[in-house]
C-alpha cells in the first residue's frame, strides 16, 4: 500500500450514530448532500469488495508506526457497510496495550469501556456492537495515543465527514492534541473538500484499501 501526503488530495447501521436535526444551515446542508450520496455508494459495495477492503485495512492498521507505540488505543466496532475488519478491536489490541470501545448515550454522546475480547461484545441499539464492560466516562477517550474513527469520506485537508450525529465530533475536541488520528474508509472516499463549519477538527491520516495519506 502506497503512503501519500493528504495536501493535494482530492450504510446501513454504523458506528456513528446519526441524529435528524444535528446540524443546520449552508454547510450542513451540503454535507446532508454528500453523505447521502457515499452512503448509496456504500450500499453498492457487494461483499467481496467489502471482504477485501476489511482484509486491507487490518493489514495497513496493523502496521502503522503509531500504534506500534501507542499503549491506549480509541476504537469503534465496525457494522452494516462500515469500511473495516469486524475485528477492529483484536486487529489493534496488543500486549501492554489498551483498546477502548464507544457506548452511545441517550444524548448521542459517546461513553468508553474497555475491550475484553469478542465475548465482551454485545448487540446494542441502531444496529451497534458495544462494550459490556465498566463505563469509564467520556473523558476516557482524552488517554488514548490513537483513535480509529468511523467517517464517510476526508477531504485534502484532513477535514472528516460523518454521518451527522455529533458523537465523533465531541469525542475529538476531548482528544489530547498529540494523538493520533485515522479514519478507515474505502476506495473513493477520499473527496476534494468536505463542508467544514466551526466545530470540525482535522484528522492526522485516512486509510483506504489502497491509499495511507497523512495530513
Amino acid at each position: 500500500m502506497g503512503e501519500q501526503n493528504g495536501s493535494g488530495g482530492t450504510s446501513d447501521a454504523v458506528g456513528e450514530a446519526a441524529a435528524p436535526g444535528a446540524e443546520a444551515g449552508g454547510a450542513a446542508d451540503a454535507k446532508r448532500a454528500l453523505r447521502a450520496r457515499l452512503l448509496a455508494a456504500r450500499r453498492a459495495t457487494d461483499a467481496a469488495e467489502r471482504a477485501y477492503a476489511a482484509r486491507a485495512l487490518g493489514v495497513s492498521l496493523a502496521g502503522l508506526p503509531e500504534l506500534a507505540a501507542a499503549r491506549t488505543v480509541a476504537a469503534y466496532v465496525p457494522v452494516g457497510s462500515e469500511p473495516g475488519p469486524r475485528d477492529l478491536a483484536e486487529v489493534l489490541a496488543g500486549p501492554g496495550r489498551r483498546v477502548l470501545l464507544p457506548v452511545l448515550m441517550p444524548d448521542n454522546d459517546l461513553d468508553w469501556a474497555l475491550y475484553e475480547g469478542p465475548g465482551s461484545l454485545a448487540d446494542a441499539g441502531r444496529g451497534l456492537r458495544e462494550p459490556t464492560g465498566r463505563r469509564l466516562g467520556p473523558e476516557a477517550v482524552a488517554e488514548a495515543d490513537v483513535v480509529v474513527l468511523p467517517g464517510l469520506a476526508v477531504d485534502g485537508h484532513g477535514m472528516r465527514l460523518g454521518r451527522g450525529g455529533g458523537s465523533y465530533d465531541r469525542a475529538l475536541v476531548r482528544i489530547a492534541p498529540e494523538a493520533f488520528t485515522v479514519v478507515l474508509l474505502y476506495d473513493g472516499e477520499l473527496v476534494d473538500a468536505v463542508p467544514a463549519e466551526a466545530h470540525d477538527r482535522p484528522v492526522r491520516a485516512a486509510l483506504t484499501p489502497g491509499r495511507t495519506v497523512r495530513y
